[in-house]
């Protein structure tokens, strides 16, 4: 079978199901595991991503209001390929390709793919994914092994900190402007033992102005700008121009405030989410406990102050 999976979870799904050499194409951005990058590249993007946070969210709300695909499709490419199976996504129209973004390019293949698309809202939803995946390829026994394992590491960490204090929590998915967290992360927030001040489970993200951050006093603050890894997220964290009133929150004031690498653990609905719960969990209730977070993870999480530092 030849699979192009045009978005990283799906991507990273296909490995952990053990169908790497059977991945013909992926998108720009399938960097897990590092074997993905050696695979052809199919989307690309249209926006710069060299730009501040500020001048990308200009670009992507331009492209929006003109009715503008984010993404391009390597139409040579992808029928040289003739894939079997095609993995998009219907859930957000910046974080990769969709349907309308392959439609043109089914155009013109000779042969019609099968076409498997994603649109997960919750942890569940995302254990239903790997399922449909699986069954489109004939995996579903290891399937029902990810998702035990995925289950039964997500409850851990439910155990763990079942008996601790629930602090509220304001996870931010982009810093300028700023947007709050949703889908699956306020759900993720909850089986870490905090309480989501803003996020709606199952829904999705949503821009607010920094007053109503302020006004939710939170307790503990995570940053995880979607698709940046952590030392993206440091640096635009340290360029960022913050307003007054910051340093009066109770996360600011405690030393509480988290920078995560969201790339892999938060922004991908795929089996690392379940090692995003481990860290949500080391940040939530820092030095309260022993880390959760998952051996072999590398440097996830990171704790500030201020921009700046």
């Amino acid at each position: 079978m030849k699979i192009c999976s045009l978005l990283p979870s799906a991507t990273e799904i296909l490995f952990a199901l053990g169908l790497g050499d059977q991945i013909a194409g992926v998108s720009h951005e399938c960097d897990f595991p590092p074997e993905a990058r050696t695979k052809p590249v199919l989307i690309v993007s249209r926006i710069s991503h060299t730009e501040n946070a500020a001048a990308i969210d200009r670009q992507v709300r331009e492209f929006l209001d003109r009715g503008e695909s984010l993404y391009s499709v390597d139409l040579a490419a992808l029928g040289a390929i003739e894939p079997d199976l095609i993995i998009t996504q219907d859930l957000c129209h910046v974080c990769a390709a969709t349907p309308d973004d392959l439609g043109a390019a089914l155009a013109h293949l000779h042969r019609q793919p099968q076409v498997v698309t994603l649109n997960p809202h919750s942890l569940a939803d995302v254990c239903a994914d790997i399922r449909a995946v699986a069954r489109a390829t004939g995996r579903s026994e290891r399937a029902n092994t990810i998702i035990a394992e995925f289950e039964r590491d997500v409850a851990q960490v439910e155990r763990a900190v079942a008996s601790l204090p629930r602090p509220r929590v304001v996870c931010l998915e982009w810093l300028d402007p700023p947007y709050v967290a949703g889908h699956w992360v306020p759900e993720m927030v909850a089986r870490a033992g905090g309480i989501d001040a803003l996020g709606h489970a199952g829904e999705p993200s949503f821009r607010i102005k920094w007053e109503t951050v302020f006004a939710a006093q939170p307790e503990v603050i995570v940053l995880m700008p979607c698709g940046y890894g952590l030392n993206q997220v440091a640096k635009e964290f340290r360029d960022l121009a913050l307003p007054v009133g910051w340093e009066d929150m109770p996360a600011v004031r405690n030393g509480r405030v988290f920078l995560v690498e969201a790339s892999g653990y938060f922004s991908r609905p795929g089996p690392r989410l379940a090692a995003g719960v481990a860290i949500l969990a080391d940040a939530i209730h820092a030095g309260q406990q022993a880390s959760l977070t998952p051996p072999g993870a590398g440097l996830v999480l990171a704790r500030v102050a201020a921009a700046g530092t």
